[in-house]
């Protein structure tokens, strides 16, 4: 990166250091964030950053909510309930994929702030929509989003452990892809498992068909769905 002179601490703005975090978060991870890596991207001493924020631990709770404003929030009413659930879980799935740091940072920081706080509202207004009141809307909101967070651990687990890889000086390629060929030579002693490698679609242990995704949030949904008629008395007049 080339050098840029300092920047004076009352011409940054806590905008252009949570923007600048959440693109070192991406391509560092939560290991690569710091003050002096966040000021030399800056252009700013690192002291400069404590004006606006308190410490890492800040830093982090301020990018992982400005992150859940990229998530569109279509209108129940609108567009259907169920259309409006699949948008903006495809949009979930999408925004969580795109910053896997998010999903490793949940399991030691509590997140809060308006921007999770609107895509949890708006995700209520959906499932309330659909028919789904009170505890059974909440029940409907998280289902779909433990279903969303569980989908994206695996991919997010992989960055996280080929980062870790590359600064401990191994070859990640290389030594993921031999796991992998180990996997499957165990795998071939499974029944199963040996069956579904040797289709002519199998690529590797680990992968999963393709639309894995998309098959498994339509089928909640349908579940979902499913519920509804034995909540509403009057659905088979409906």
């Amino acid at each position: 990166m080339p050098y840029r002179e300092p920047m004076p601490r009352d011409t940054l703005t806590k905008e252009q250091i949570v923007r600048t975090a959440i693109e070192l978060l991406d391509d560092e991870g939560l290991d690569g964030l710091n003050m002096r890596s966040l000021g030399r991207r800056l252009g700013a001493a690192a002291t400069a950053v404590y004006w606006h924020v308190k410490n890492k631990d800040d830093l982090i709770l301020l990018a992982g909510d400005r992150v859940w404003d990229e998530i569109d929030l279509p209108d129940p009413d609108a567009a259907g309930w169920r259309a409006a659930a699949t948008a903006m879980a495809t949009g979930l799935h999408a925004m969580l994929s795109r910053h896997p740091w998010l999903v490793q940072a949940f399991g030691t920081h509590l997140f809060h702030g308006p921007g999770k706080a609107r895509h949890d509202d708006r995700s209520l207004a959906v499932y309330e929509a659909a028919g789904f009141t009170g505890e059974q809307a909440d029940r409907a909101a998280a289902a779909v989003f433990t279903f969303v967070l569980g989908d994206v651990l695996g991919a997010s687990a992989m960055v996280s452990l080929t980062r870790r890889l590359s600064r401990d000086g191994a070859d990640a390629e290389a030594l993921i892809a031999d796991t992998m060929v180990r996997a499957r030579e165990v795998a071939m002693d499974f029944p199963r498992l040996r069956a579904r490698l040797e289709t002519p679609m199998a690529t590797d242990y680990a992968a999963a068909p393709e639309r894995t995704f998309e098959y498994g949030l339509q089928a909640l949904l349908d579940g979902l769905e499913g519920r509804l008629g034995g909540l509403r008395p009057d659905a088979s007049r409906a």
